[in-house]
């Protein structure tokens, strides 16, 4: 008899209880940002793997600190190795924000950062704040990238230090329009450079 086993890596199917495995996740490149205007992975480029060697790409973010005031952290997707970073994106944005001396908290839809088919940044955090103890945290999937088939999924997932000490939750969801093999991606605020900060990229089998 089959058994299938559910896990936050996906359905493994068995045979047998002592065949059960989950899926593992590898560490491909960390890149750190020093006054960077962009941070950039492009597959095949400085032991950078993003390609259908895994199906599922993870990029964590930590401590992204923003050199200006009032900025979003971004991201942008090439099919042509970076030459371009211009892909048709469709999106959703949400965020939840509470104010340090709980006067004010709330959550609803952010208009002014989704995409209807827009070539431009996807949006993953708004209105970031650049004081010495603010920065952003929190993660990126993209599914799939190298499909012919399917168009590409992508999941952000972030906790941002909001100007006026506002704790601000984003999360931005869409998809790549395209069919074509992403293999480039780009990170960096819509102004000012990216001050400081790690960015990790992890594959899942």
């Amino acid at each position: 008899m089959s058994i299938v086993k559910l896990s936050n890596n996906g359905v493994k199917n068995a045979t047998a209880f002592g065949s059960l495995t989950s899926g593992s996740m590898t560490f491909i490149k960390k890149l750190t940002a020093s006054s960077s205007a962009t941070l950039s992975f492009v597959h095949g480029s400085n032991d950078v793997v993003l390609d259908n060697t895994y199906k599922e790409y993870i990029f964590t973010f930590k401590n992204i600190h923003a050199e200006t005031d009032l900025t979003e952290f971004s991201f942008n997707l090439s099919i042509d190795s970076g030459s371009n970073y211009n892909v048709a994106k469709t999106s959703s944005f949400l965020e939840v924000y509470h104010l340090e001396n709980d006067t004010n908290a709330g959550m609803g839809y952010g208009s002014s950062h989704d995409l209807a088919q827009g070539t431009g940044l996807q949006r993953m955090t708004s209105n970031q704040g650049n004081a010495s103890d603010e920065s952003a945290n929190g993660s990126l999937h993209l599914f799939n990238p190298s499909s012919t088939t399917f168009v590409k999924h992508y999941i952000a997932n972030l906790e941002s230090a909001y100007w006026a000490e506002y704790q601000q939750h984003d999360l931005c969801a869409g998809y790549a329009n395209t069919t074509s093999p992403i293999n480039a991606i780009k990170f960096q605020f819509e102004t000012g450079n990216i001050d400081s900060g790690d960015i990790c990229l992890y594959g899942i089998n």
